[in-house]
Protein backbone atom coordinates (compact mmCIF):
# COMPACT_ATOMS: atom_id res chain seq x y z
CA UNK A 1 0.00 0.00 0.00
CA UNK A 2 1.61 3.18 -1.21
CA UNK A 3 1.40 6.61 1.19
CA UNK A 4 1.27 9.74 -0.80
CA UNK A 5 1.86 13.14 1.03
CA UNK A 6 1.46 16.29 -0.19
CA UNK A 7 4.04 19.21 -0.33
CA UNK A 8 3.27 21.09 2.23
CA UNK A 9 2.81 18.24 5.24
CA UNK A 10 6.47 16.87 3.79
CA UNK A 11 7.83 20.79 4.02
CA UNK A 12 5.88 21.02 7.93
CA UNK A 13 7.24 17.19 8.76
CA UNK A 14 11.38 18.83 7.72
CA UNK A 15 10.89 22.11 9.30
CA UNK A 16 9.87 20.44 12.74
CA UNK A 17 12.59 18.14 12.19
CA UNK A 18 15.50 20.91 11.64
CA UNK A 19 13.93 22.89 14.80
CA UNK A 20 13.98 19.96 17.15
CA UNK A 21 17.56 18.95 15.88
CA UNK A 22 18.76 22.39 17.02
CA UNK A 23 20.25 23.81 20.04
CA UNK A 24 17.81 25.56 22.13
CA UNK A 25 19.14 28.40 23.92
CA UNK A 26 23.41 27.17 23.72
CA UNK A 27 21.62 23.52 26.24
CA UNK A 28 20.52 21.01 23.60
CA UNK A 29 22.44 18.74 21.99
CA UNK A 30 22.15 19.88 18.24
CA UNK A 31 24.16 22.30 16.43
CA UNK A 32 21.85 24.79 16.54
CA UNK A 33 21.95 28.23 13.68
CA UNK A 34 25.54 28.72 12.96
CA UNK A 35 27.06 32.16 12.15
CA UNK A 36 29.50 33.65 10.19
CA UNK A 37 32.66 31.56 9.90
CA UNK A 38 36.18 32.66 10.00
CA UNK A 39 36.35 35.59 7.71
CA UNK A 40 39.62 36.82 5.89
CA UNK A 41 39.98 40.25 3.96
CA UNK A 42 42.49 42.52 2.74
CA UNK A 43 41.74 46.59 1.99
CA UNK A 44 44.43 45.97 -0.54
CA UNK A 45 43.39 43.00 -2.73
CA UNK A 46 39.26 42.71 -3.76
CA UNK A 47 38.19 38.93 -3.15
CA UNK A 48 38.42 36.89 -6.92
CA UNK A 49 39.87 40.18 -8.27
CA UNK A 50 43.51 40.97 -9.90
CA UNK A 51 46.34 41.13 -7.69
CA UNK A 52 47.86 44.55 -7.65
CA UNK A 53 51.23 44.39 -9.36
CA UNK A 54 52.56 46.25 -6.46
CA UNK A 55 52.23 42.93 -4.83
CA UNK A 56 54.06 40.90 -7.72
CA UNK A 57 57.24 39.11 -8.17
CA UNK A 58 57.43 42.06 -11.31
CA UNK A 59 57.53 44.68 -9.27
CA UNK A 60 59.36 42.81 -6.12
CA UNK A 61 56.40 43.12 -4.35
CA UNK A 62 55.63 43.31 -0.57
CA UNK A 63 53.27 41.32 0.91
CA UNK A 64 49.51 42.97 1.77
CA UNK A 65 47.58 43.73 4.23
CA UNK A 66 45.59 40.75 5.49
CA UNK A 67 42.75 41.27 8.32
CA UNK A 68 40.15 38.87 9.71
CA UNK A 69 37.05 38.70 11.56
CA UNK A 70 34.62 35.54 13.62
CA UNK A 71 37.55 34.02 15.34
CA UNK A 72 36.32 31.33 17.15
CA UNK A 73 36.51 30.75 20.84
CA UNK A 74 39.52 28.68 21.62
CA UNK A 75 42.15 29.62 19.09
CA UNK A 76 45.19 29.96 19.85
CA UNK A 77 47.53 30.69 16.81
CA UNK A 78 46.84 31.13 13.00
CA UNK A 79 48.52 29.80 10.16
CA UNK A 80 48.73 31.62 7.03
CA UNK A 81 49.21 29.69 3.42
CA UNK A 82 49.73 31.83 0.29
CA UNK A 83 49.91 29.66 -2.57
CA UNK A 84 49.34 28.85 -6.40
CA UNK A 85 47.06 25.75 -6.75
CA UNK A 86 47.18 26.00 -10.55
CA UNK A 87 51.03 24.30 -10.71
CA UNK A 88 51.55 21.12 -10.51
CA UNK A 89 55.37 21.13 -8.83
CA UNK A 90 57.53 18.14 -10.84
CA UNK A 91 54.37 15.94 -11.79
CA UNK A 92 53.15 15.59 -8.48
CA UNK A 93 50.43 17.39 -5.68
CA UNK A 94 52.74 19.82 -4.56
CA UNK A 95 52.06 23.60 -5.58
CA UNK A 96 54.03 26.57 -5.38
CA UNK A 97 54.19 27.96 -1.84
CA UNK A 98 54.39 31.62 -2.06
CA UNK A 99 54.27 32.05 1.72
CA UNK A 100 53.67 31.06 4.83
CA UNK A 101 53.46 32.02 8.46
CA UNK A 102 52.68 29.56 11.72
CA UNK A 103 52.19 30.56 15.27
CA UNK A 104 50.49 33.87 14.44
CA UNK A 105 49.33 34.89 17.91
CA UNK A 106 45.49 33.90 18.58
CA UNK A 107 44.64 37.58 19.81
CA UNK A 108 45.76 39.01 16.33
CA UNK A 109 43.58 39.74 13.81
CA UNK A 110 45.61 41.18 11.06
CA UNK A 111 48.97 41.05 9.23
CA UNK A 112 50.09 44.66 8.50
CA UNK A 113 51.46 44.74 4.67
CA UNK A 114 55.12 44.82 4.17
CA UNK A 115 56.17 41.86 6.82
CA UNK A 116 60.10 41.72 6.90
CA UNK A 117 62.02 38.88 4.85
CA UNK A 118 62.81 36.64 8.10
CA UNK A 119 62.27 33.64 9.36
CA UNK A 120 61.33 34.77 12.89
CA UNK A 121 58.48 37.88 13.25
CA UNK A 122 58.29 40.27 16.17
CA UNK A 123 55.44 38.68 17.37
CA UNK A 124 56.85 35.55 17.73
CA UNK A 125 55.01 34.19 14.33
CA UNK A 126 57.52 32.03 12.18
CA UNK A 127 57.67 32.35 7.89
CA UNK A 128 58.42 29.12 6.35
CA UNK A 129 60.65 28.93 3.48
CA UNK A 130 58.65 29.86 -0.05
CA UNK A 131 59.32 27.64 -2.87
CA UNK A 132 62.63 29.47 -3.96
CA UNK A 133 63.94 28.57 -0.40
CA UNK A 134 63.50 32.16 1.50
CA UNK A 135 61.74 33.03 4.12
CA UNK A 136 58.87 35.75 3.78
CA UNK A 137 56.73 36.92 1.02
CA UNK A 138 56.88 35.53 -2.47
CA UNK A 139 54.58 37.85 -5.40
CA UNK A 140 52.72 35.78 -7.78
CA UNK A 141 54.37 36.09 -11.49
CA UNK A 142 56.96 33.26 -11.18
CA UNK A 143 56.19 31.51 -14.62
CA UNK A 144 56.37 32.11 -18.20
CA UNK A 145 53.30 34.65 -19.46
CA UNK A 146 49.89 32.70 -20.22
CA UNK A 147 46.30 32.63 -18.58
CA UNK A 148 45.56 33.83 -15.20
CA UNK A 149 46.79 31.60 -11.91
CA UNK A 150 44.44 31.61 -9.32
CA UNK A 151 46.25 32.56 -6.21
CA UNK A 152 44.43 31.67 -2.60
CA UNK A 153 45.50 33.09 0.83
CA UNK A 154 43.95 30.51 3.39
CA UNK A 155 43.61 31.43 7.06
CA UNK A 156 43.80 28.43 10.01
CA UNK A 157 42.63 29.41 13.19
CA UNK A 158 44.37 26.35 15.47
CA UNK A 159 43.32 25.45 19.06
CA UNK A 160 47.14 25.25 19.88
CA UNK A 161 50.50 26.56 19.03
CA UNK A 162 52.85 24.55 16.85
CA UNK A 163 55.93 22.72 18.37
CA UNK A 164 58.07 23.87 14.73
CA UNK A 165 61.07 25.95 14.71
CA UNK A 166 62.23 28.33 12.62
CA UNK A 167 63.47 25.52 9.69
CA UNK A 168 59.68 23.79 9.50
CA UNK A 169 58.81 22.84 6.26
CA UNK A 170 55.42 23.32 4.35
CA UNK A 171 54.60 20.01 4.60
CA UNK A 172 55.53 19.86 8.74
CA UNK A 173 53.17 22.35 9.44
CA UNK A 174 50.81 20.78 8.09
CA UNK A 175 50.98 17.58 9.53
CA UNK A 176 51.52 19.37 12.67
CA UNK A 177 48.12 21.40 12.50
CA UNK A 178 46.02 18.37 11.94
CA UNK A 179 43.26 17.72 14.12
CA UNK A 180 44.27 20.92 15.53
CA UNK A 181 42.24 23.59 13.23
CA UNK A 182 39.23 25.38 14.26
CA UNK A 183 38.24 26.94 11.33
CA UNK A 184 39.27 28.22 7.68
CA UNK A 185 39.07 31.35 5.80
CA UNK A 186 39.67 31.99 2.11
CA UNK A 187 40.74 35.34 -0.19
CA UNK A 188 41.41 34.22 -3.57
CA UNK A 189 43.17 36.31 -6.18
CA UNK A 190 44.20 36.54 -9.70
CA UNK A 191 47.61 37.12 -11.67
CA UNK A 192 48.89 36.45 -14.69
CA UNK A 193 52.17 37.70 -16.80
Amino acid sequence: MKKFFSSGAVILALTAGVALSQDKGGKGKGRGPQGPGLTLTSPDIEDGAVIPEKFSMRANGTSPTLEWTHVPSGTESFILLFHDPDVALNKSLNDVTHWMVFNIPGAATELAAGQPVEAKLPDGAIQVKNTRGQPGYMGPGMGPQGPYHHYTFELYALDTKLDLGENATREEVIKAADGHILAKGVLAGRYHQ
